[in-house]
């Protein structure tokens, strides 16, 4: 990142103090592969600074006082909806949830009807989750309002991501040179997309690792290392992100048992005194203990599981702040 735009991302008094970051100048956030290392930076620097000013610890703010975010999530969702739920609040939006059970849709309305008339209501900002590749991208150009991808099927989580470089970056300060695996389903994690692209941007080696079945050789296309054996790369790796098995989006299964699962890549106690002494254990929740991670290790001195939570409600405070900012520069 040049000194420059190190400098425009850092503006001394807090971001709802300040004016909107010179390298910040969009009104979505669909995904991380098209942002820039610039871009990315920014929105952690930003989000850095809610931290610091209180804002994940319950200190409210008004900058965004005036403005509806609805949340359309058409997948369940625990801690990213809540998150972007207190996120807009604590910047005195008001917040309209959004649950496509019981809603017109099951009448045969479109899903751009309904995100229209939505939108008819005076939301500025929608937050979308939906299992379809794409829908944000869609709601994009289809919506004058803001939207932001809370995760779109398979394809991308940018906010997620963001929070995980958010959780590392405090924890080990710049990603450059640090060796980042991603382990376990691959094939079917958002997750796993907007991290890799991401980590990437920001000088990281990464590692994707898990069964044949669900890591393909394909990413090293991008340039990507990939592993089968989570033992080999264990003694190289600086940060672990451990991934759901999202049995959901499989039509089979992709190994003989979850038991032989957890044998083969479940972080343990025995293998975290194999590990670097400083190493890093994430995981972009739900985790399923036993199987992805041992209470030991979750609930141990490597474990920034909990800070990830509290790190995703500063990214969102950030992104809403970001292109609720960029959006009315629009209209000036």
């Amino acid at each position: 990142m040049s000194d420059a735009s190190s400098e425009a991302c850092t503006p001394k008094l807090p971001p709802l103090l300040g004016e909107i970051p010179p390298v910040w100048t969009r009104r979505h956030l669909l995904d991380i592969e098209s942002l820039s290392a610039d871009e990315i930076n920014c929105v952690l620097d930003v989000a850095q600074q809610f931290k610091d000013a209180g804002a994940t610890a319950g200190r409210r703010f008004t900058p965004l006082q005036g403005i509806a975010c609805a949340n359309l999530f058409f997948e369940n969702s625990t801690r990213t909806r809540t998150s972007f739920s207190l996120a807009a609040r604590r910047l005195g939006a008001d917040v309209v949830d959004f649950s496509s059970s019981g809603s017109s849709l099951s009448k045969g309305e479109t899903f751009i009807d309904t995100a229209k008339n939505i939108e008819a209501m005076h939301v500025e900002v929608v937050i979308v989750r939906h299992a379809t590749p794409g829908t944000p991208h869609l709601l994009s150009q289809s919506l004058q309002s803001s939207v932001i991808n809370a995760g779109d099927g398979p394809h991308e989580h940018p906010t997620q991501g963001l929070l995980d470089m958010l959780t590392i970056r405090q924890h080990r300060g710049d990603l450059r040179g640090l060796t980042v695996a991603l382990v376990g389903d691959i094939a079917h994690s958002r997750t796993a997309r907007s991290n890799i692209w991401g980590l990437k941007k920001l000088g990281a080696h990464v590692i994707v690792c898990g069964p044949p079945t669900l890591v393909s050789r394909r990413w090293e296309g991008v340039g990507v290392e990939v592993a089968h054996n989570l033992d080999e790369i264990l003694p190289r790796c600086d940060v672990l992100n451990l991934l759901r098995i999202q049995f959901e989006r499989q039509a089979t299964r992709p190994f003989p048992s979850v038991r032989e699962y957890a044998l083969l890549y479940a972080m343990t106690g025995a293998r975290i005194r194999r590990a670097k002494d400083n190493i890093l254990i994430m995981a972009p929740g739900p985790i399923n203990r036993g199987v992805e991670v041992t209470p030991e290790v979750a609930d141990g001195p490597h474990s920034v599981i909990l800070d990830q939570v509290s790190n995703g409600l500063a990214v969102r405070m950030a992104t809403l702040w970001l292109i609720s900012s960029a959006r009315a520069s629009h209209r000036t």
